[in-house]
C-alpha cells in the first residue's frame, strides 16, 4: 500500500507496517478521541506505548478506523500533553500516575513519583503500612466482617483491636480472651516498628476501606466487662453503613 500524500490518519484498512505509513494518528482511548503523530507515541521507545505503534499494528480498531486503547480516555489527555512538551500534570495525579504505569513511559513515572501526592502515599503511608503485620489481609477481614452481620441492617460493625507496641498487645489479652468467650470478632492490628500513632493507623483503616466504596466510621468501643483497666483504649468500633 502506498502513503497518499494528503497522509490520511492511520485505520482500520491500513495492515501494512507502521513504519510506512501515515505519520497522522487517530485514536478512541476509552470512547475518547485523540488525534497525535506517531513520533509523539513513539517518544520513549521503551514504553508500552510506543510498542504498540512500533512495527506491524497490534490494536484493534473501532468501527471508524481509530485505533483502540481500553484505558480510562479521559486521562489520556494528560499523557499526551506530557508527551507533547514534557509537562507534568498537576491535576488527577493519582488516576494519571497509573496510566504512566500501565504505558509504562519511565520518566513520567518518576516524574510523578516526586510529586507531594504519590510521593505521600508510596513513600510515607504505604511503606508504614507495610511495616503493620497482615494489614491487607485485616482489611479484608474487617470487610468480611461486616458484610456477614448485614442482614436486615442499616449498620453493622467490627470491632478492632489496634496495638503499637508488644507491651501494648500483652495488655489487651485478658480482653481479647473475653471477646473470644463471647464469641465476638475482633480483628487485630500490630504492633508496628514505625513512627506512625494509633491514630494515623486508624485515619488509614478508614482511608482504605472507604477507597474500596463502604460507607464507614470509627469511635472508641465501650469497655465491658472482663475488660483489663485502660485496655479499652486500644478497641475501637468501625461503623459500615448499607443505606
Amino acid at each position: 500500500m502506498s502513503i497518499s500524500s494528503d497522509h490520511k490518519p492511520l485505520g482500520k484498512q491500513v495492515t501494512g507496517s507502521l513504519h510506512t505509513l501515515s505519520p497522522i494518528v487517530e485514536l478512541n482511548v476509552g470512547g475518547e478521541m485523540y488525534t497525535t503523530t506517531l513520533s509523539t507515541l513513539k517518544k520513549h521507545p521503551g514504553s508500552k506505548l510506543a510498542e504498540m505503534f512500533t512495527g506491524q499494528p497490534k490494536l484493534r480498531t473501532d468501527s471508524e478506523g481509530r485505533f483502540f486503547i481500553d484505558r480510562p480516555g479521559i486521562y489520556f489527555k494528560y499523557i499526551l500533553e506530557y508527551l507533547r512538551s514534557n509537562r507534568v500534570p498537576t491535576q488527577c495525579i493519582q488516576d494519571v500516575y497509573k496510566e504512566a504505569l500501565f504505558y509504562d513511559i519511565e520518566p513520567l513515572i518518576k516524574q510523578l513519583e516526586d510529586s507531594p501526592q504519590i510521593f505521600g502515599e508510596l513513600v510515607a503511608r504505604k511503606q508504614f503500612l507495610a511495616r503493620v503485620p497482615n494489614y491487607s489481609e485485616n482489611i479484608e477481614l474487617m470487610i468480611r466482617i461486616a458484610r456477614a452481620e448485614a442482614v436486615a441492617s442499616r449498620r453493622s460493625s467490627v470491632i478492632v483491636c489496634v496495638v503499637r507496641t508488644e507491651e501494648d498487645a500483652a495488655r489487651c489479652q485478658d480482653a481479647l480472651n473475653s471477646l473470644d468467650t463471647d464469641k465476638k470478632s475482633v480483628v487485630k492490628f500490630g504492633p508496628w516498628k514505625a513512627a506512625p500513632s494509633i491514630s494515623d493507623l486508624l485515619d488509614c483503616i478508614q482511608m482504605d476501606v472507604e477507597a474500596k466504596g463502604y460507607k464507614i466510621s470509627f469511635q472508641p468501643h465501650v469497655a465491658e466487662k472482663g475488660f483489663r483497666f485502660k485496655s479499652h483504649d486500644f478497641f475501637y468500633k468501625f461503623l459500615f453503613t448499607w443505606w
